[in-house]
């Protein structure tokens, strides 16, 4: 858009291009009393984008849980879209921030930028909230590895999470990396992280106080990220490229000085409020935290330091320049703010004052360039909420309609033949090429590193505490059933910290779909929440916040797989708890908890081996997965197993062989001749867990499972260096490693 529109009002036509219905055109002109000028569209455009006000969602996120229920203590202290992130009471007057965000369409035209802005502002916002973060997790998806653009994507977006996480200093612990055609336009980069602070330290996103000084602290402004939010709200096409100005630029070492600076400053006590100016900038900042506090601001564009000369008025607010914070601080306290962030080497700037006008005034060259009132801008005031009509799409009923009866079993002798494939599959090998580019011991705070489970587990200095955080989902379970799917990837999280000796608390989640004006695309979102729904309640596990990101689609692709990203935080009270995945000693014996069955809906086998890409999600029930998860939190506890490994992708094969590799050691194993071999081996029936068992703690083992009444069985042994199935030898376990380990990188070198 020219500057020279400014001069003008705008007609619908410039609001239909910055992507305003006509309707809400109509609505603006009906709160202003009089046509908006250019600034105002603007203004009401990024704020009124599904990426700033989940207009076509909230309706259904209201429906989710937002504390604990039944007799269980609170530990939320703030709700679910009430602060920067969530927030949760671990106990001894600490809280852990946590929040998981989405950076897909940056990342989709400019992967290096759009990924290292998207670990910046994640961790502003754990910041902004007074804690300091200790651990960043990532979900990332991309299309076929075959093709030229999906390895740049996928080197760009790696690098950039690297080169910002570890120049910034917060180690990454973990996360997840999957590959399919559906992401071959459309990339998704989901970032994580986690902080603490001192429950009477924590710093909230409002504004109020008539006089009190508002701040801008940090980087300049530039031209970066301008409609960032609206390029967010819109499908990937062939011309987003020409919307490369809409990617942010970082600069860890700047964030890092403001991470120091905005701890210094809270912990004067004089900050009245605080927010992150990630998308929208500047107007996100000031229209949310007036409307919290239910005041206003008088803010003059002049003062802001900014990168280019002449910016225009409509510049200034919407850029999404990085690692820029607005801080409201009590009168009189000006200079304190001012020698913080000097000392620091940062600009800290006052561009105006709190009102009580309810309303939004700014400035430049001395004239009133626009005037909005707060709260018809944000989420829960006056921006606008749709329901969206949603159809069933044609293909659930058709992908019931797979039997198992449809694929012959493997035999005895094709069994190696799958299990090559699975180990070297993109979505099961190791991840190794991707994780060596990231610093996971920074802070020495992570203890995963040398003695890996199933979810990471950061100590909480200072005290025996520690957090133990995951992200999960398999989209091709969501796609095949969006309710079942999504409830199966809350329980897969919550499985995960359960095994890793951690106990659940809440989630945060990254919802990423299509268009929501597509029925079909709106059918998929809608049935997730209600999954998500009730595994959260089922769990007791809150939703603290999180993130929607729709127009995940092309117009020659189509959309995404659903991908309803969970990200959960567990607690372990005592590092006794602590479990491994991996096998430790030959002879020990391992187990089986929880029933197979003769399943393989929606496996990578299925899918990837036998090329079946319609079928049911896995078999799946609530009650039975959270009978299992008490049952394993109770033999952890009484330290019965040596160690435990969730079932999930690839089947019990795939779970069987990390644990034997994280160990260095094999198996012998007998399959139960009551299923089909393939899907005992490689079906993804959920609520499984593999355990190893030393044999002078079999029988008080084999009681403690016996009166929780969850069926288990044992499979075998640990042995010194093959993986054996019915007494044939199908790999020794270091060529298992060589296949697993080095899968990656070599197909990023084809």
């Amino acid at each position: 858009m020219s500057a020279e529109t400014t001069d003008q009002l705008p007609t619908f036509e410039t609001a239909r291009k910055l992507g305003l219905l006509p309707d809400e055109y109509d609505r603006i002109i009906a709160i202003l009393g009089r046509k908006p000028n250019f600034t105002e569209l603007s203004i009401f455009s990024v704020m009124w984008s599904e990426h700033c006000s989940y207009k076509n969602s909230i309706i259904w996120l209201k429906t989710l849980p937002r504390d604990t229920t039944g007799d269980a203590p609170s530990r939320m202290l703030a709700k679910a879209g009430e602060e920067n992130a969530g927030l949760v009471d671990i106990g001894d007057g600490l809280a852990c921030s946590f929040k998981i965000e989405s950076h897909n369409h940056p990342s989709a035209i400019e992967p290096y930028q759009g990924a290292a802005t998207g670990v910046g502002g994640i961790n502003r916002d754990i910041f902004t909230m007074g804690a300091r973060p200790i651990a960043q997790l990532n979900s990332l998806r991309f299309g076929n590895l075959a093709l030229p653009k999906t390895r740049r994507l996928l080197k760009g977006v790696v690098k950039g999470i690297g080169d910002y996480g570890n120049a910034f200093g917060i180690p990454t612990v973990g996360g997840e990396v999957y590959f399919d055609d559906c992401y071959n336009i459309n990339p998704l980069v989901n970032a994580f992280s986690a902080g603490i602070v001192e429950t009477g330290k924590v710093a909230k996103a409002i504004a109020y106080g008539v006089g009190n000084p508002v701040f801008i602290v940090g980087s300049a402004t530039g031209k970066d990220g301008i409609h960032g939010a609206t390029f967010a709200s819109e499908d990937i096409s062939d011309k987003s490229t020409e919307k490369l100005p809409a990617v942010q630029v970082g600069d860890p070492f700047m964030e890092k000085l403001l991470l120091e600076a905005t701890l210094e400053v809270i912990a004067t006590g004089y900050v009245v409020g605080i927010q992150d100016m990630g998308a929208a900038g500047i107007i996100c900042s000031t229209s949310e935290m007036s409307a919290k506090g239910e005041h206003g601001m008088d803010i003059d564009l002049d003062k802001v330091p900014t990168r280019q000369i002449n910016m225009e008025p409509f510049e200034i607010l919407l850029s999404e320049s990085q690692e820029r914070m607005l801080v409201v601080i009590e009168k009189g306290k000006e200079d304190v703010i001012r020698q913080i962030f000097d000392k620091w080497d940062l600009n800290c700037e006052q561009i105006g004052v709190v009102t009580d006008t309810g309303r939004l005034h700014f400035h430049r060259y001395g004239q009133l360039v626009a005037d909005v009132p707060a709260d018809d801008l944000v989420l829960g005031g006056g921006a606008p909420q749709y329901e969206r009509e949603y159809r069933e799409p044609a293909y659930f009923q058709e992908f019931k309609k797979f039997s198992i009866d449809s694929i012959p079993d493997v035999e005895t002798a094709e069994v190696r033949k799958v299990a090559e494939h699975l180990l070297s599959h993109p979505n099961i090998c190791s991840r190794r090429w991707v994780y060596e580019q990231y610093d996971s011991m920074v802070g020495t705070a992570n203890r995963s590193t040398n003695a890996p489970s199933d979810a990471a587990v950061v100590s909480v200095k200072g005290t025996d505490k520690s957090i133990v955080i995951t992200v999960d989902c398999n989209s091709r379970y969501v796609n095949a059933d969006p309710e079942e799917g999504c409830a199966i990837a809350v329980a897969e999280a919550a499985r995960n910290i359960v095994c890793s000796g951690g106990e659940p608390l809440a989630i945060t989640n990254c919802l990423n779909f299509g268009n929501p004006y597509v029925p079909e695309v709106y059918w998929q979102f809608v049935g997730a929440i209600k999954g998500m729904k009730k595994a959260c309640e089922r769990f007791n596990t809150p939703v603290t916040g999180g993130n929607v990101s729709f127009y995940n689609q092309s117009s020659d692709e189509g959309p995404v797989f659903p991908t309803p990203t969970i990200g959960m935080l567990g607690l372990m009270e005592n590092p006794d708890y602590r479990m491994t995945l991996g096998f430790s000693q030959p002879d020990d014996l391992i187990y089986l908890i929880g029933e197979s069955k003769n399943d393989v809906g929606s496996s990578e086998y299925l899918y990837s081996y036998r090329g079946v890409k319609g079928s049911p999600a896995p078999v799946f029930g609530l009650d039975e997965e959270f009978t299992l998860q008490s049952l394993i939190k109770e033999i952890i506890r009484e330290k019965l197993v040596v160690s435990a490994h969730d079932i999930s992708d690839g089947g019990l094969f795939v779970t069987l062989a990390e644990s034997a590799m994280a160990g260095n050691v094999g198996f012998a194993i007998e399959t139960d001749h009551r299923f089909r071999k393939d899907a005992f081996l490689f079906g993804e029936s959920q609520s499984r867990v593999v355990v190893s068992v030393s044999r002078k703690k079999q029988a008080e083992f084999e009681a403690a499972v016996q009166k929780s009444k969850v069926p288990f069985s044992r499979l075998g042994t640990v042995i010194d260096a093959d993986f054996v199935i019915d007494e044939d030898v199908v790999f020794s376990v270091a060529d298992a490693k060589e296949l697993y380990d080095n899968a990656l990188g070599k197909k990023l070198q084809a």
